[in-house]
């Protein structure tokens, strides 16, 4: 077993998730998706929670009559856990998700209120955006109010869960 491979089954013993993440970029040209890719998968790397991650850049197709070059990312990762990978599939947005290992997860209350506090934020701010661009001018000043009672709410909450710490 070399240390990769020892690295991945300690990490999965652990709580950690291995999987192969599905991406597609478009650039106008070859070398510019190329660039893209490369920087996208130095991006995941440092991603908190990446254990490792190695990517491989299928080759772009298109330029002339189609004007723009596309191409698909395949990223292995490793992370610490779902949590993780969860919030590099909210950043990023691939177009399908393998997990390779483990073959069964088993998720403790904590793991589970993280992952779904993560999309619960981000869920929020996606609607917060669309909700922003298409109001009205009298109606921005209501969905702003509302937002802020639902942060003191919140915070009122999380006082309460953690015993006003």
């Amino acid at each position: 077993m070399n240390d990769v491979e020892k690295l991945t089954k300690k990490t999965v013993e652990g709580g950690g998730v291995l999987a192969m993440l599905y991406f597609d970029i478009h650039a106008n040209s070859k070398e510019m998706v190329q660039e893209l890719g490369a920087g996208f998968v130095n991006n995941i790397i440092h991603k908190p929670g990446v254990v490792f991650a190695v990517g491989e850049i299928n080759e772009p197709v298109g330029g002339e009559e189609n004007k723009n070059w596309s191409s698909s990312i395949e990223v292995k990762v490793l992370t610490k856990d779902m949590a993780a990978l969860v919030n590099i599939c909210l950043a990023h947005s691939p177009f399908t998700v393998e997990v390779l290992k483990p073959h069964e997860l088993i998720l403790k209350p904590h793991n589970i209120n993280d992952i779904l506090s993560t999309v619960a934020a981000a869920t929020a701010e996606y609607k917060r955006y669309i909700v922003t661009k298409l109001a009205k001018p009298g109606e921005l000043a209501q969905i702003e109010e509302d937002l802020k009672k639902r942060a003191e709410m919140g915070k009122k909450i999380r006082e309460r869960n953690s015993g006003g710490k």
